[in-house]
Parts: structure tokens; sequence; C-alpha cells
């Protein structure tokens, strides 16, 4: 146990108060980019401050919501696996059925709104798995903004129907060849262009990761999902969720559950994708295998080897291929307010085939993480409420499990 965790046993913290003025959560987060980005970036702090404020903003987002995206979403009783597994309610929030198939439309349609009032006539983002992708296309055809993607030349083959998507959108797909040729890289080729193009362009990331204010902008425009959570299980159900379970790349949809809980008697469970195994190297678990330094402009937990380079990351989901997680999680980490855990591809996939034929529904292979521990849990738990974020829709995973199960699309 750290000194951190020593000293955070002997106090209650108020977790709506972080991150600090300067984005620190604690020893994690923070502002590591060249002199160059830190004018956007204080821009962007003092935009976003003026907006966080505004009624007019915030009832402008909360109708292209409601009208655009399509919220709320629902909570799903899956009543058949939880009689299956035992005695526990499984709970799905259905993020999949968001405009776009995914919860990031949450944070694109902010962040685009955002970028208009500041003047912004361009759009760049990095995307994994396409789903951040095609939201900020979407967002971008919606406002009437320029669009450019970058992503991964490995995640475009694994990912060729979101690549479409974006085209179809009107978005300029950049294929990144350098490194793993995957999230991490895309988001490198992003930060460079933003740095030669930050007069007119805004950088719409799409995890709770990068320098402040991302992190904290990111988890508060995604916090609708735990905030819908609150009210709909009350309303729909009478019932309180005792854990929450949600998947972890950067870390964006979980944070946008748990926050909103954070000072509640709730417990809450990340899942990290451990790939072919948390000892074989081949994993993307930064925050039970990694340790901290700084990626992408914030510290936070990272895979690097004894040399300070970033390791490779595997996983059979794109959007959890990435080497770093969000400066918050690592601080709910340390502090041991989160339990942080990790399941294989092919326990991923198992779950993957299992809430599909025993529920209807498909999940995409990032969910299917969160799904595997949720599963896992239930059978050992008793009366317990367990709610999970169901993050995206499998359709862009069809592909994938097609050629995993070897089978002829």
């Amino acid at each position: 146990m750290s000194e951190y965790q020593k000293k955070n046993l002997m106090k209650k913290i108020n977790y709506k108060n972080f991150p600090d003025k300067n984005g620190h959560f604690a020893e994690f987060g923070g502002k590591f980019v060249s002199e160059t980005l830190m004018h956007p970036l204080n821009e962007l702090l003092k935009a976003y401050n003026k907006i966080a404020k505004s009624v007019n903003f915030k009832n402008e987002l909360k109708k292209e919501l409601s009208q655009f995206v399509g919220r709320p979403t629902p909570i799903y009783h899956a009543s058949r696996i939880s009689k299956e597994l035992g005695n526990c309610n499984i709970f799905l929030k259905r993020e999949d059925l968001n405009h776009t198939g995914a919860h990031k439309i949450n944070n694109a349609m902010g962040q685009a709104m955002l970028a208009r009032l500041m003047g912004k006539t361009r759009i760049i983002a990095e995307t994994g798995a396409g789903q951040h992708g095609v939201a900020t296309a979407t967002a971008c055809a919606r406002y009437n903004l320029k669009c450019v993607i970058y992503m991964g030349s490995e995640d475009i083959q694994r990912q060729k129907i979101n690549v479409y998507r974006m085209k179809l959108l009107g978005a300029e797909v950049i294929s990144v060849d350098s490194g793993s040729k995957t999230l991490k890289d895309a988001l490198n080729e992003a930060l460079r262009d933003w740095v030669t193009n930050v007069d007119n362009t805004h950088y719409i990331i799409g995890s709770v990761a990068g320098p402040h204010p991302y992190p904290m902008i990111v988890r508060d425009f995604q916090s609708i999902i735990g905030d819908e959570c609150k009210k709909q299980m009350k309303t729909l159900f009478n019932k309180k969720p005792n854990i929450l379970v949600a998947c972890v790349g950067g870390g964006s949809n979980a944070i946008g559950m748990f926050h909103p809980y954070l000072n509640e008697n709730v417990e809450m469970i990340g899942v990290e994708a451990a790939g072919l195994g948390l000892n074989t190297g081949k994993h993307a678990a930064p925050l039970n295998k990694g340790k901290p330094g700084i990626l992408h402009g914030n510290r936070t937990y990272i895979m690097e080897d004894d040399n300070g380079q970033i390791q490779p990351t595997h996983s059979i989901s794109a959007g959890l291929d990435y080497p770093g997680v969000g400066p918050e999680h690592s601080w709910l980490k340390e502090n041991n307010r989160v339990k942080y855990v990790s399941v294989t591809d092919t326990e991923a996939l198992k779950a993957f085939h299992y809430l599909t034929e025993k529920e209807g529904i498909i999940p995409a292979l990032e969910t299917s993480h969160a799904l595997a521990y949720a599963f896992k849990i239930a059978k050992k738990l008793n009366k317990k409420n367990i709610l999970i974020n169901l993050s995206g829709r499998g359709d862009k995973d069809i592909d994938t499990v097609a050629l995993l199960n070897r089978i002829k699309v």
C-alpha cells in the first residue's frame, strides 16, 4: 500500500472536488505538453468553464442529446441470464442504443458544440475501434465542421465498417503506420496535427486521457450515463445498484457511469483487457500491470519497459488496445475507491456469444470484457443488483468474431 493510500484511509474524500485547478487528481493528471499547446489548452479551459455555467448551452445540449442522440438510453433487466447465473439481478445500461451505437456520441456532441462557440471550423480526433471517429464525424456533419480522423492502420483493418461510416459522413480518415499502428499512435499523430493548426482546429479527444482539461471535460459530458442510471434504477425498479461494472481502455464509459456514484456506498469495478494473459506481455492492462508515468500530456498508469519506452499492447478489442488510462482512474485505484480487474480475449469472446444468444443483444467486444467479469461474480454472489454499462453495440466487431470463429461472411 502506497503512502497516498494510507493517508486516504484516514479521511473521507469528496470526489466532486477533483480535479484541482491545475488538473490534478492528487499525483495524477496535470498538463505535460509543449509550449505551443499551452495556449489552446488554456483557451479551451476558459471556454469550458464559461459554458459549464451557461443555462443556454446546457439546454441546447439537452435538446440535442434528446432529439438527435436519443437519450435517455434505457436500463434493461436481463432476466434470463440473471436467472441462469444465480440469484443476482443483472441490469444493462443500454448505451448501445445511442445514435451511432455507443457512448462516444455524448462527448462528441458536447465538444463539437463547444468548438463552434470557440470559432473553430476544423475538428480532429483519434479513434481505435472507430466509435469515437464515427461519433465525431456525425457531430461534424450535424454542425457543418471539417473533420479529420486519425486511425492506426491495424485498427483500420479490424474496423472496416466504421472506416466506411466515417467516410460516408464526410470525414477524412488518415491511416497511421507508425509504432504499433493502433490507438496510441493515432493519438500521437492527432496531437502533432493540433500543434501546427491550433488557430482553426479543435481536437476532440475521445477518452478521459490527455492533458488537462480533457479528462475533466470528457468525464463531465459522459456523466449523463451515471446521472440517468441513478434516476432510472429508482424510478423503474425501485432498486439501488450494489455493484457497477464497466470496461476500461482510456476509461470514458466507466468514469461516465462511476462519477455520479463516487460519494455513495456503491461498489465499482473497472475491467481492463488481459489479452492473451497478464503474464504473457500481450495485454492492455496498465492499472493491473503498469506503473505511473507520463503519456499523452498527463501522469497516469502506463505500460512501459525498464528504459521508459511504451510497451506494445494487445487486445481482441481495438477500443481497449491502449497502453495508458485516464488519470482519474489511476487516482481511484490508488485510494481504493474502484477495483480494477482484467479479462482475457477468450473470456470476453465467450461473454459476447452468451449475451447475444441469451438476450438477443450483440455487445461490442469492449463491453464484452465488462460482461465477462460481471457474469463471473454473479455466480458467486447472492441477491445483488449488478449494473453493467453496455457501452456499445457489436455490429463493428462481426468481422473480427467471424474470423476468430472461422466463419465465412
